[in-house]
């Protein structure tokens, strides 16, 4: 990154801050005859598990399938559906069992998963982030190596390295992602921001609150501030960051977590006791101007009346961040001592195809991972989302959202941020942040 970057970067955050400015470790030995061995054609393995295992290794049925996953709302709900009702066609000789387990962003499918783990009664696939996310999973040896009985080599060429990186975490892929939301979005009102032109001051003398967030959960200002790095500092940068070298970046931090002192002041007044959905719809109903959120945002403006693409909402790059591509995806996996191993290997298989991404995706609100799905069925505004994807530089994992550090690291770097939105103090926000992160 050059000092000229560096500078328009910095040009253009400040620009905006005028506008709107414990793991399952161990739990291997906790499987039995299903969890050893090296997770490649382990047909021993495969059906020591319970329910249908015999089954799904015979020449006929292939047991059933019982997917967990946290889609219970609105659009992910009926985009699961489609996905499984495109599975249900190709693959008519196996029955689904869906078994949602919602609440907590995925922390109650967490504890669903290690519980069952722990009784040698995995689902046959579930819902996970890739990246750092797999960690416990990987580090306790309960994901199947699926690179050769999924992962073809039309299915390798046709996704960007970023995501495959993703999906092997530990060299070796254990995953397959399905979709990609965006983080590094800032979404705003046309209406709004348009009205008050570009003086920072005249913004503020609307009624509108200069930028919608809210500070009741910390997740929503840990992507906020790990955004603002990377359009500061670059994603190199972030990157070095989250492995571990805080000290080596020591100035850059204190000065984005300033920043968001600074965003503060224009936040909403209710932002310490509303969800992010509801200081998304501020944007919809022209109460704020801007807002900073993953693309999934962009599902409750399709959903508004009368609230269109480029005429109601708009969205840019965040400042700095043009050329990055924050990746927030979802995955799923092939738990060892499975229950229905051909029904997972086919379920796999399938949402690696253009056919499942095409259905899936467009009711997501998000972009499917391989580059070669028809952009047809994808409107506007995600199909601009599809082309900044295709020209992205980089393509960083999100602290935030699991794929960029392992979940133990994940939860404290959360609790120094509840701290940090409770008192905005720089100095114990950093100490915090050392220690989460720091090796």
């Amino acid at each position: 990154m050059t000092n000229e970057d560096t500078r328009g970067r910095l040009r253009r955050r400040t620009v905006l801050r005028g506008a709107g400015a414990a793991g399952i470790v161990g739990l291997a030995g906790c499987l039995g005859g299903g969890g050893g061995g090296s997770g490649d054609g382990e047909s021993g393995n495969d059906t020591n598990g319970s329910g249908g295992g015999s089954d799904g290794d015979g020449g006929g049925g292939s047991g059933e399938l019982e997917i967990v996953h946290w889609w219970t709302a609105g659009g992910e709900q009926d985009a699961l559906n489609a996905l499984l009702e495109g599975f249900e066609q190709e693959y008519s000789d196996v029955s689904v069992n869906n078994n949602p387990a919602p609440g907590g962003a995925g922390s109650a499918l967490d504890t669903v998963i290690k519980n069952r783990v722990l009784n040698d009664d995995p689902p046959s696939t579930f819902q996970i982030w890739p990246g750092e996310a797999l960690t416990p999973y990987t580090d306790a040896d309960i994901l199947r190596d699926i690179g050769e009985d999924v992962w073809g080599e039309e299915m390798r060429n046709n996704y960007l390295q970023g995501v495959k990186d993703l999906a092997q975490p530990e060299g070796n892929f254990v995953a397959v992602p399905i979709n990609i939301h965006r983080l590094n979005n800032l979404f705003y009102n046309v209406e709004v921001v348009e009205s008050a032109g570009v003086d920072p001051a005249s913004v503020e003398e609307t009624d509108a609150a200069p930028m919608a967030h809210q500070t009741k959960a910390p997740w929503s200002t840990v992507q906020l501030w790990e955004t603002v790095f990377i359009g500061s500092e670059g994603a190199d940068a972030f990157l070095d960051l989250v492995d571990g070298n805080v000290g080596d970046h020591e100035e850059a931090v204190r000065q984005s977590l300033s920043t968001l002192i600074d965003y503060e002041e224009h936040f909403n007044q209710d932002a310490g006791s509303i969800s992010w959905d509801q200081a998304n719809s501020k944007v919809v109903e022209g109460d704020a101007a801007f807002i900073h959120q993953g693309d999934w945002a962009a599902g409750q403006y399709k959903a508004s009346e009368g609230f269109e693409y480029e005429s109601g909402w708009n969205n840019v790059a965040f400042p700095g961040t043009d050329g990055v591509y924050s990746v927030v995806t979802d995955s799923f996996v092939f738990p060892k001592s499975n229950p229905s191993p051909d029904a997972t290997a086919k379920f796999l298989q399938y949402c690696g195809t253009v056919d499942a991404q095409e259905r899936f995706n467009p009711i997501k609100g998000s972009i499917p991972p391989r580059t070669d799905v028809p952009d047809d069925e994808f409107g506007p505004f995600l199909t601009q989302q599809r082309e900044d994807f295709g020209n992205s530089e980089s393509q960083p994992p999100t602290i935030t959202h699991g794929t960029a550090v392992d979940p133990e690291t994940k939860s404290n770097v959360e609790g120094a941020f509840a701290n940090f939105i409770e008192s905005w103090d720089v100095e114990s926000a950093y100490s915090d942040l050392e220690s989460a992160l720091g090796n």
